[in-house]
């Protein structure tokens, strides 16, 4: 098969078409291994769909499945449009999160981002204020003065304590900076799209940021964040890295 390998902002994905719905989760941890494989955070399969433009299938670097990646969502869009699998640069697809809408511009992706639900208001725990939100996967979100606050024992601890992502994030001059850890990588990444829009959300409903604002995650990379009629939109660029056959 030809697979593309795409980054944005700093998360990577090895992405393809199919015809065939099935589990592809031995084809990730192969595919995504970093020594012996492309080399991917995740790998993203795109098949057709009765209900939308095409669905995708979203696996973790471990093979395991996440229903919703905020950075693969502009990935794929890019990869659907330039490979003629839609008919238009707009679109929408499935995920198992639900249908996601995107907009590309050449390598300048939006995509509107199912609505967001509170799993849990603000709690304490560990010497920090926490929130949990489901962006698409659940994020645990803590408002902190200094990003070295990140403490990867902590967040291993809190992402298998409550099932979730967990996010420092960082407000300075009206922007926000952001540190993830992700379930399936087991570590901290670059960038998480969900992430950065549960941080986002969080520091909107605290008045600490406006309606729209630049987050800026691990990798350094600029993407806006904004929210119109409680929908969260996500936009920035994509990079296709290389096409190869395996």
């Amino acid at each position: 098969m030809t697979y593309t390998k795409y980054s944005a902002s700093g998360n990577d994905f090895v992405i393809t078409h199919s015809f065939i719905e099935k589990d592809y989760s031995s084809d990730a941890i192969r595919l995504c291994n970093r020594t012996e494989g492309i080399g991917a955070d995740g790998l993203v399969i795109i098949i057709p769909s009765n209900e939308a433009d095409f669905k995708w299938l979203f696996y973790n670097s471990d093979g395991s499945h996440a229903a919703m990646c905020g950075n693969a969502t502009r990935a794929v869009s890019h990869y659907a449009f330039t490979n003629n699998l839609v008919s238009s640069n707009e679109m929408q697809f499935l995920t198992g999160a639900g249908l996601i809408k995107s907009i590309v511009d050449e390598n300048i992706v939006e995509t509107q981002l199912t609505a967001p639900l509170v799993l849990k208001e603000e709690f304490e725990e560990d010497g920090f204020t926490w929130y949990l939100v489901d962006t698409g996967v659940p994020h645990l979100v803590a408002i902190v003065d200094d990003l070295e606050s990140y403490n990867h024992e902590l967040c291993a601890k809190m992402r298998h304590k409550h099932n979730a992502n967990v996010n420092f994030a960082k407000i300075e001059d009206g922007i926000i900076k952001v540190r993830t850890y992700e379930r399936g990588v087991e570590g901290e990444t670059l960038a998480c799209g969900t992430g950065m829009a549960a941080c986002f959300l969080r520091a909107n409903n605290l008045k600490l940021v406006g309606n729209s604002t630049f987050v800026y995650p691990k990798s350094g990379e600029q993407l806006t964040l904004s929210k119109k009629n409680g929908t969260i939109y996500f936009k920035g660029a994509v990079k296709k890295v290389f096409i190869t056959n395996i």
